[in-house]
């Protein structure tokens, strides 16, 4: 698979896209050509093993068999045994749980097969992994790459908005290729930042000059963005194999995805283009709500008010990936990709043409939810079946339940009998995408009472470990911070 950049189409294979991270025009990578594969076309898989070694084998192909395989073996290594993402059902929603890995949050899964990738793809290189975070992927990063020789991981954070969990996964860890930085500003400020570093000629010439490159961990390095894909081909494969054998492959659902940087979603969008049955992508959003206003307007407008809630991996106003669902949506016009991202950075906004709107309007919807529903809906799904959750996939269920979800829709073969309903139930896959272990701030105030009993293994002594990371910088010390590292 050849990729190529979203905006002049500069051209890489896989391993140069991961090793890259941002493409030299400042664009993101994409898959140039997604095989297309109709509805009926998946195979039958049955663990997150196969379904991986699908993605990979399709996206990736250009890898090594061997640097597969063993990104998918320290993937399974890192999780628990037996079904790493469960697919449980919860007051009739479908609840894909994204968050049993090391740090509870659905970016463990591709953080642990990233740095197989990177490896490979760095060919012996010193790499500086730059990486922005809202709370979750900085965790995860430096989780993933701890310990792993020849890189380097920087993370960036906001000092004020992150869980106090959140903040200890990223302070605690004392591995020496491993650093995390709080910044005086959020995550729209970090990512800012690390985009304009990467574009920045003389930091990369001066990091080169120390045997230095940089490359990234966010969801903008495909080494992110394609091992998330399997997540919805398995949860695919798993319901049509409820469904019954004459429906396998075909079983129609609905995707709620509660979005910050846009890659999850994505990753379900790629899903469907290579054959999940997915009808309506439900981008979930909280106040911060750019992404639910785009995918319902066709309008991009991050405003001007930034509000720090009790879903703070969420707290983002100009998500990344979008980038990519602009080049699919115009075709793979570059010229239009850049036109739209000069707009962002001129006039502050953007608005599709009319093509491109049907389009996305076509397969998306959204949704928002306050920090108040947000926690009353935690509330309710406990009561309801005592299901606790995260308040990010809080966010997804209620506004799920907004918008009528799960749908019921005319059968495509008529009903036989006058006992079989000439509707049928579309399940709806909520992507449950973080542990609510990692947020007990919110639940003690959303239950009224301690529901958190038995934390995970890795959260156990967080507490009692002593702060390793302690920088703490203003916007205009990020540049030396990473020059600190070379």
């Amino acid at each position: 698979m050849k990729f190529v950049s979203t905006r002049k189409g500069f051209e890489a294979t896989s391993a140069e896209s991961v090793f890259q991270g941002l493409a030299p025009d400042g664009g993101l990578y994409v898959p140039r050509c997604v095989p297309a594969r109709g509805v009926g076309q998946l195979p039958a898989l049955t663990t997150l093993r196969e379904a991986e070694e699908y993605v990979l084998s399709i996206l990736f192909d250009d890898l090594p068999a061997e640097v597969r395989t063993a990104a998918v073996d320290r993937l399974l290594s890192r999780f628990p045994e037996g079904d790493p993402i469960p697919l449980v059902e919860a007051d009739g929603l479908q609840i894909l749980e994204l968050f049993h890995g090391k740090t509870g949050a659905f970016k463990d899964v591709a953080l642990s097969m990233l740095p197989v990738f990177m490896k490979h793809a760095a060919g012996g290189k010193r790499v500086l992994i730059l990486t922005a975070t809202s709370g979750d992927t900085g965790s995860a990063a430096m989780q993933g790459f701890a310990g792993v020789e020849g890189t380097e991981v920087l993370v960036f954070f906001p000092n004020v908005g992150t869980s106090k969990i959140q903040r200890l996964q990223m302070t605690t860890p004392a591995d020496k290729n491993v650093h995390a930085v709080a910044i005086k500003g959020n995550f729209d400020d970090a990512q800012a930042a690390v985009k304009r570093i990467f574009a920045d000629a003389a930091i990369n010439a001066e990091a080169a000059a120390h045997g230095v490159t940089l490359s990234s961990a966010n969801s903008i390095n495909t080494g992110r963005l394609i091992p998330q894909i399997a997540y919805y081909i398995l949860a695919a494969s798993r319901l049509a194999s409820a469904a019954g054998e004459t429906h396998r492959g075909t079983e129609c659902f609905d995707v709620v995805v509660p979005s910050g940087n846009f890659g999850n979603i994505l990753a379900a969008y790629y899903a469907k283009m290579l054959g999940a049955p997915i009808g309506k992508f439900v981008c979930a959003s909280n106040v911060n709500d750019v992404l639910a206003r785009f995918v319902k307007t066709g309008v991009y407008d991050p405003g001007e008010t930034f509000t720090v809630t009790n879903s703070p991996s969420m707290d983002i106003r100009k998500s990344s990936n979008v980038e990519r669902l602009l080049w699919i949506l115009n075709d793979g016009d570059g010229e239009e990709v850049a036109r739209l991202m000069n707009d962002l950075s001129t006039k502050g906004r953007y608005e599709l043409n009319e093509k491109a709107k049907a389009k996305l309007l076509s397969d998306f919807e959204g949704g928002v939810a306050t920090p108040e529903e947000t926690e009353a809906e935690m509330r309710r799904m406990k009561d309801a079946c005592g299901y606790i959750l995260d308040p990010h996939t809080a966010v997804a269920t209620c506004v799920a339940r907004k918008l009528g979800y799960p749908r019921s829709v005319p059968r495509c073969v008529p009903a036989r009998g006058a006992d079989t309903p000439d509707v049928q139930s579309i399940p709806c896959v909520i992507a449950a995408t973080a542990t609510p272990y990692k947020f007990p701030e919110t639940c003690a105030r959303a239950f009224g009472e301690d529901v958190l009993t038995t934390p995970p293994p890795s959260f156990a002594d967080l507490e009692k470990l002593p702060i390793a990371q302690t920088k703490v910088v203003d916007l205009a010390g990020i540049d030396q911070a990473v020059k600190d590292l070379f």
